[in-house]
């Protein structure tokens, strides 16, 4: 199963069979002009009075896509703390990412998962595009519903085979859930990253509350004290299935709560594989 993405170093440490100047030796060539001169093997043109070039086996540039989720639920946030939002987290995360990945010569591309269509910014590197993709994340906003079959179908154009998908998103939308999946099963490598608040893991509410679905507006009037085992049986077991089902689709997977270091996901996902994945 690969795991290009994963490894104390980052994402994209991948071999392939280009050649140039790196760490791992692969083969002489002649010397061609343009050729840096630190890249000769001196001790070989001592011995044969001839310029040949070391080259390498180098790692072969990545694509990486981050599909953020911008449905209504992802603009939610907890009581206290109400400016750290669902989304505003899965923003900086997908800036990490884009980061992490140009730093080492990767594309990067973003994908803001919207009722309304489809946001794209096409993959790249380099400033410009560190630009583009900073832009467009500001300027991101979290409403309707997650979109259906029809306004994902632009994915299937341009997510290629060999492309890595990260996902960012609460996962609390069936079609999110089946998005992963799919890409998975058509040979993507997905690593998935659930959003989640610091209410929904504790539910620390002691009084009467009204809760509202801000997607579909249905509403629940309750006593937080009452439902408050409850709730966190259900939820506790429906994260066990998301994570089986993950697992299932043989797709990474780590949460993040926010009020938790905004690197600890990244480390699990892209850093040491072993780690224990924190409630």
């Amino acid at each position: 199963m690969s795991r290009r993405a994963a490894g104390r170093r980052g994402i994209g440490l991948h071999h392939s069979r280009s050649r140039g100047a790196g760490l791992e030796f692969a083969q002489y060539r002649a010397y061609e002009p343009g050729d840096e001169p630190r890249q000769i093997d001196w001790k070989l043109y001592a011995r044969s009075d001839r310029f040949f070039v070391r080259e390498a086996e180098r790692e072969s540039p990545l694509t990486v896509w981050v599909l953020l989720d911008a449905s209504a639920s992802m603009g939610q946030a907890d009581a206290a703390r109400p400016d750290w939002l669902r989304l505003g987290a899965g923003k900086a995360l997908a800036a990490c990412i884009a980061e992490v990945a140009m730093a080492q010569g990767d594309r990067c591309g973003l994908v803001a998962l919207r009722e309304a269509g489809l946001q794209l910014v096409a993959p790249g590197a380099g400033p410009r595009q560190r630009d583009r993709l900073l832009l467009a994340l500001h300027d991101l906003r979290a409403e309707g519903v997650f979109p259906g079959e029809r306004p994902l179908a632009p994915l299937w154009e341009r997510v290629g085979a060999d492309d890595l998908v990260v996902l960012l998103s609460d996962c609390f939308d069936e079609d999110c859930i089946a998005l992963a999946e799919r890409l998975a099963a058509a040979r993507r490598e997905v690593l998935a990253v659930q959003l989640l608040t610091v209410e929904e893991r504790d539910f620390p509410f002691r009084d009467g509350r009204r809760f509202r679905d801000p997607e579909t507006g249905e509403e629940l009037l309750g006593d937080g004290a009452a439902l408050r085992d409850e709730f966190l049986e259900r939820f506790g077991a429906a994260r066990r299935a998301l994570q089986a089902r993950f697992d299932a689709a043989g797709i990474r997977h780590a949460g993040y709560v926010l009020d938790r270091p905004l690197d600890e996901p990244l480390r699990r996902l892209f850093g040491d594989t072993h780690a224990p994945e924190r409630a």
